[in-house]
């Protein structure tokens, strides 16, 4: 079927199922047109790619390696074999997307193991990793090398600049590295009101994933190396990884907007606002529990269970077992958008 075959939408349907399901912003396709007439060299030696990374060192005011990804679990073990070896192990929280979420990938691809921590608020400290030290030096267990962190959690929370400061100190003294898996790592920074380096490059983090499709790109993640020590391993693990674009500019193109116009930090903004609207409409209605804090744009809650079909066929979301809802707004989600769902909600309130 010809694309001129496919029905137009007269009204877009919005969910707040998930941030990936949002379309990407109108800049950012433009950026796509406005790099595709011509001939650029392949595999991150057109223009736009170094201009990216001229981009990305003057963020982070420091010399870096830069390393696109098509996706998000891709630039996570591109990001991860950079600095494992076989039978090394990564530390991480019990409600980890690198456990949940990536279908055994990060184990079956590096040959590294996951060692799992609970946590009260899906956030590492130095005292809850201390105890998997115990394992290093014996060759019964897989060696810990890595820390790996989210920002936002996979709960919503976020790390502040000294949370992971403290985590870089320990993980260095301890011959560590500290992994950030910054797919919704924006919507963290407008929160914090900080520059991305605060809680990033200078608070002590390795290798970080720069993520750009849950926040307005098409595709694409930037796997950013501030180690000087590992940035040599990462144009063939690349490769091998499966994750070199040929025509990378696509992906630079984009980021150059992305980033170096601001679209990164309006988009998380808007997106954290009507997170931050619908939060607190919810949690004045009687039944709706809200679990943890909300200071991104990622609500967990539970609700009476007769709500859920309805509210769900009005504006889908997601049910993630145990009666746990977890509703993500997306850039575009408008505050008319969230009140028409807070009406519906209460509809549901005055039903019970």
């Amino acid at each position: 079927m010809a694309i001129s075959q496919i029905p137009e939408i007269e009204t877009p349907i919005k969910t707040l199922a998930s941030d990936n399901a949002a379309g990407t912003h109108p800049r950012i396709l433009e950026a796509l047109t406005a790099c595709n007439p011509g001939h650029q060299m392949p595999y991150g030696a057109d223009d736009y790619s170094k201009a990216a990374q001229a981009m990305f060192e003057n963020l982070f005011g420091r010399r870096l390696g830069m390393f696109f990804a098509f996706n998000g679990t891709g630039a996570n073990i591109l990001a991860l074999s950079g600095m494992l070896n076989r039978c090394d192990a990564v530390i991480c929280a019990q409600t980890a997307h690198l456990v949940d979420d990536e279908t055994g990938a990060p184990e079956a691809i590096l040959g590294a193991k996951l060692v799992t921590v609970p946590t009260p608020d899906g956030k590492l400290t130095p005292e809850l990793i201390r105890p998997c030290l115990a394992a290093k030096g014996n060759f019964h267990h897989a060696q810990p090398r890595v820390v790996a962190i989210a920002q936002l959690t996979e709960v919503g929370t976020l790390y502040t600049p000294d949370e992971v400061r403290a985590l870089g100190g320990f993980c260095h003294e301890n011959g560590l590295y500290l992994f950030m898996d910054g797919a919704r790592l924006s919507n963290a920074v407008t929160s914090l009101n900080v520059p991305v380096k605060s809680v990033t490059s200078d608070a002590g983090v390795d290798v970080l994933v720069f993520g750009g499709t849950k926040n307005g790109c098409a595709f694409g993640e930037a796997v950013l190396v501030f180690n000087p020590e590992l940035e040599a391993r990462y144009p063939v693990l690349r490769k091998g990884a499966g994750q070199l674009a040929s025509k990378m500019r696509y992906i630079a193109a984009q980021f150059l907007c992305y980033v170096g116009e601001g679209i990164y930090l309006e988009n998380a903004r808007r997106a954290n606002a009507a997170a931050q609207r619908l939060a607190q409409g919810l949690e004045k209605m009687e039944g709706v529990s809200i679990l943890y804090p909300v200071q991104g744009n990622e609500i967990f809650l539970t609700m009476p269970e007769s709500w859920i079909e309805p509210l769900q066929s009005f504006m889908y979301f997601n049910v993630m077992g145990q009666g746990m809802c977890r509703l993500v707004t997306s850039f575009d989600i408008t505050d008319e958008d969230v009140d028409d769902f807070l009406n519906w909600a209460q509809v549901q309130a005055q039903g019970e």
